[in-house]
């Protein structure tokens, strides 16, 4: 055997042998409190990384005092990276929607204002899937819902600390006294009602807070 053939061949066969490289999306989505939608999907089997930020409105580079009190016209959203190996954008998004309140126009939940609604940015090429998914959980619901499909924006990254603020052991002050921020996160979350009330929007389908 020729030495090009030979070196053809064991190269072919080196990444034959390979696994397939995986391939990673992203979904960017609001659903209110952005530390929560980042905390469900750490979760999720597929996801390699999720960021929280801001996204939707005109200001660049938007401060999370100035959008938590409604001086923009950014949404807190989540930029959520999986990979397409393990979960698909359909799947992500049908996660997704059953972990909101979906019929909330104004908010959600104990968050009110335009900042904390609901949305899904899409690509081109991502929101057919994305206005089936919303199709499915209408038929599902027998009612329609007020998540919007819109155009995919600019993501802008929150402050450090919020990335992960869920499971952070800092400490910070709050009104539930010098505490580290997973508790914070804890003790805000069940105080804000969000569990519950996507409990008794999604009964059994509700995949974060047990059904």
């Amino acid at each position: 055997m020729r030495l090009t053939t030979l070196f053809a061949t064991l190269f072919a066969a080196f990444f034959t042998a390979l696994p397939a490289m995986a391939q990673t999306q992203t979904a960017l989505v609001a659903g209110g409190c952005f530390w929560c939608v980042e905390s469900d999907f750490r979760r999720v089997e597929g996801v390699t990384d999720v960021r929280v930020g801001f996204a939707g409105g005109s200001q660049p580079n938007p401060a999370y005092e100035d959008v938590a009190r409604g001086r923009t016209d950014h949404l807190e959203v989540t930029q959520i990276t999986f990979d397409t190996g393990e979960i698909s954008y359909r799947q992500v998004l049908d996660l997704f929607l059953r972990s909101i309140d979906p019929f909330d126009a104004g908010g959600q939940f104990c968050d009110r204002g335009m900042q904390y609604s609901t949305a899904i940015f899409a690509t081109p090429e991502q929101q057919p899937i994305a206005q089936a998914a919303i199709a499915a959980a209408e038929a599902e619901l027998d009612k329609s819902i007020v998540t919007p499909v819109r155009d995919m924006a600019t993501f802008y990254e929150a402050e450090d600390y919020h990335q992960n603020y869920a499971n952070s052991e800092e400490r910070t002050l709050t009104r539930f006294g010098w505490i580290t921020r997973k508790d914070a996160y804890k003790n805000y979350r069940e105080a804000c009602g969000r569990d519950a009330q996507v409990r008794r929007i999604w009964g059994s389908d509700a995949p974060f807070v047990g059904g």
